[in-house]
């Protein structure tokens, strides 16, 4: 058995899961095995949709695994990075009993789901110092080991500090909790930053699993695809737990033409324009009344902390500019997060701040 599932939950490590009609691997030309309907819908002529999609297809996991740079078996398309996250919880997290170790103020996704579960929720906080936030990755393994907890959720960049976490930290907290913990490294932002992927730990750490999403950078939020990346008997286990059917046709379609070539050539050309107006537009806000520090960031995002939050937040809104208030976040009672639009919609955000009294 490969070591990490010993730390998947006793009772579904041999389980099979449900079995649909997709999953079975055989051959016809006329196919009466999952009771579609014989006829394809009015408004769907060609029937494209009269069938149920391949749980997993594998064109499709072959051209994720070629976006990132992995082996196809080590690939699960879900519903977002969202479902990557239940999964996990769900297979490694004894309902009632299991715990995980988060680092506030993160992504609000990883407390729910294991809320949701019945797990406990272990924080070991960011640490603000010099330029933003760290991560105290003595404080994580500690608590993690302290809780037993069986998964460790990392953001980098962080959501919503915008802060890369360095790959030998990432590492040592792997090789340390190796036997104790899955170490998820939750990178929706990989794209916009400088530093490089946790993927390339994967090979010296079995415990690692990576997600990543087309929602950002490829600017498909609406389509819901994320992929969790890791050991691949791991990968097994969170296939067998995951719904029967959860890549809808259409967005398989739209995830297969927006990963082509030429696309993902225009795809860097949107990164490169949304890094240089993130620079831009956190040069700016530096020097925007009211404004009291623009945290540097690897994302699409930046934290911002004022000296009124609630007149900013109102003044924006005014204008008819929606960003993110954050003062309930611990240690982020002054905070909006501000997502970086396009120049035209960065220059109404700082025209609307040069109102906010100092």
């Amino acid at each position: 058995m490969s070591g990490v599932l010993d730390l998947v939950r006793a009772d579904l490590r041999d389980f099979a899961g449900y079995r649909s009609a997709r999953t079975e691997r055989v051959q016809g030309d006329v196919w009466l095995n999952a009771n579609e309907s014989a006829r394809a819908n009015a408004g769907d002529a060609e029937g494209a949709y009269r069938r149920y999609p391949d749980p997993q297809p594998e064109p499709l996991r072959e051209r994720l695994a070629a976006l990132y740079g992995v082996r196809a078996a080590r690939v699960l398309a879900g519903r977002g990075s969202d479902e990557g996250i239940d999964l996990l919880v769900r297979a490694l997290c004894v309902p009632g009993h299991g715990a995980i170790v988060i680092t506030p103020p993160t992504f609000g996704m990883y407390a729910v789901c294991a809320r949701l579960h019945g797990a406990r929720v272990v924080e070991a906080p960011l640490v603000e110092r010099g330029e933003g936030f760290q991560c105290d990755f003595t404080a994580v393994a500690r608590k993690a080991e302290a809780e037993n907890a069986r998964l460790v959720f990392l953001c980098s960049p962080g959501n919503p500090t915008g802060a890369s976490l360095p790959l030998e930290s990432i590492a040592a907290l792997a090789c340390r909790l190796e036997r104790q913990s899955v170490v998820v490294v939750d990178e929706a932002y990989q794209e916009f930053a400088s530093t490089p992927s946790a993927l390339t730990l994967l090979d010296r750490h079995p415990n690692l699993v990576v997600l990543r999403t087309l929602s950002k950078a490829h600017a498909l939020a609406g389509v819901r695809l994320g992929v969790a990346i890791g050991n691949e008997a791991l990968i097994e286990v969170l296939r067998r737990c995951q719904a029967p059917y959860p890549l809808p046709a259409p967005c398989i379609d739209a995830v297969m033409r927006a990963t082509d070539a030429a696309v993902l050539e225009a795809t860097r050309g949107g990164v490169a324009a949304t890094i240089a107006e993130r620079t831009r537009l956190a040069v700016a806000l530096a020097d925007a009344p009211g404004v009291r520090r623009v945290y540097p960031s690897d994302a699409n995002f930046l934290l911002v902390r004022f000296d009124d939050a609630d007149a900013a937040f109102a003044t924006l809104l005014a204008a008819g500019v929606v960003v993110r208030d954050m003062r309930a976040q611990a240690a982020l009672g002054d905070a909006l997060r501000i997502t970086v639009g396009t120049a035209a919609q960065n220059d109404r955000v700082l025209s609307a701040l040069t109102g906010v009294a100092a």
